[in-house]
């Protein structure tokens, strides 16, 4: 890249209008609304299950996972929960946050050396939500700097490249398979230079890009001045979550009987897992379809099969998604609760969502 300086009266006016279209696309794109603008009907429909279950069935769903991962869940420990399948785990290790920076980052040296692994590697907090604090470190100095800024337990992980996928897994609990309900395809956010405009003018041109303007611009300040060469990639993002830019596709054609067989062995094999989604990456979206993936992060109860935000499912569809994935989760934890799994109060569970908000992890990646 090299930098530009050449910014007059008409490219403020232009970055004027497209930031306007940035605010609309949000507005009247409900892909984009924040969850306390969407989720009223889902939490009124949680509502009545509650009451139709008599109680917080949900929270049974999987017994193996703190209140069937509503909040505050250790991904650390579902991913040693799914050690059953390594060869289909990304390789991990917890860092606890009360060593100093020098000893955390001796644990990643023996992590690294462990498995043979060189930069870059993936770090994440212990109890991130929604990709929060999630980075994907590639210089020593950016290692030695996020260890030097985490406040709590870090998990040092293996970077797997490739295409990433959420596919979202039930099983009942008499059932001897489960099944797949969904399968979203990742698409992390790029612009592709062309040797004249800047990084920031790319990015308001982009028509996807401009929908998340604001957070882009704020994450790249520090080269947006920069003109990428003609035909350059550049990345805005290496987390493969929606709230932070990257585009989800329906893969439902992905969905093939050596899919479905893996995801229910690697899901059978974790004992007490009965419903969530997991997130993993593979070489291709072929290679997926014939089973090979690698899991990088596992999540329960309250993960969504993230289908809905294709641009192309509207609003009326994606409730309808949202009310059967929740009926389901209500019925599996019934069941697993009649097989003696404990359901959580809504006392205990107002308090341990009390308890992890309170240990939000602020986003500690480098801007």
């Amino acid at each position: 890249m090299k930098p530009s300086t050449s910014f007059g009266p008409g490219y403020r006016r232009w970055r004027h209008r497209r930031l306007l279209l940035s605010s609309w696309r949000r507005l009247s794109r409900w892909e984009y609304w924040p969850l306390w603008a969407a989720y009223p009907p889902v939490l009124l429909w949680i509502v009545w299950l509650t009451m139709k279950h008599r109680g917080l069935t949900f929270t049974a769903a999987n017994p193996a996972i703190p209140s069937s991962g509503v909040i505050g869940e250790s991904k650390h420990a579902i991913l040693r929960g799914l050690s059953g399948s390594p060869a289909h785990v990304a390789p991990s290790r917890l860092i606890c946050r009360h060593l100093p920076p020098v000893a955390k980052l001796s644990q990643v040296d023996a992590f690294m050396a462990c498995h043979a692994l060189d930069l870059p590697v993936v770090l994440k907090p212990d109890e991130g939500q929604r990709g929060s604090g999630v980075a994907v470190v590639r210089t020593r100095d950016e290692l030695a700097a996020y260890l030097h800024r985490a406040t709590t337990d870090t998990i040092v992980q293996e970077y797997v490249p490739g295409v990433e996928f959420g596919v979202f897994y039930a099983r009942r609990p008499p059932a001897p398979r489960g099944w797949i309900l969904s399968i979203t395809g990742k698409h992390l956010p790029v612009v592709t230079g062309d040797g004249r405009r800047t990084l920031e003018h790319l990015i308001l041109a982009d028509p996807r890009a401009v929908g998340m303007a604001r957070f882009h611009l704020h994450r790249q300040q520090l080269r947006l001045h920069e003109v990428p060469a003609a035909g350059e990639s550049v990345s805005l993002g290496d987390c493969g979550s929606h709230c932070r830019g990257a585009l989800f596709l329906d893969g439902a054609r992905l969905r093939t009987p050596e899919v479905e067989a893996a995801f229910d062995h690697v899901a059978r094999r974790y004992e007490g897992f009965y419903f969530g989604r997991f997130d993993v990456r593979a070489p291709s979206a072929g290679a997926f379809a014939r089973g090979e993936f690698t899991i990088i992060e596992l999540n329960g109860v309250t993960s969504e099969a993230t289908h809905i935000y294709d641009p192309s499912v509207g609003l009326a569809a994606a409730y309808r998604a949202l009310f059967a994935q929740w009926s389901l989760a209500f019925e599996i934890g019934a069941e697993n609760a009649r097989r003696g799994a404990p359901v959580t109060s809504p006392g205990a569970l107002l308090r341990e969502s009390i308890a992890a908000m309170r240990r939000v992890v602020p986003d500690i990646r480098k801007t």
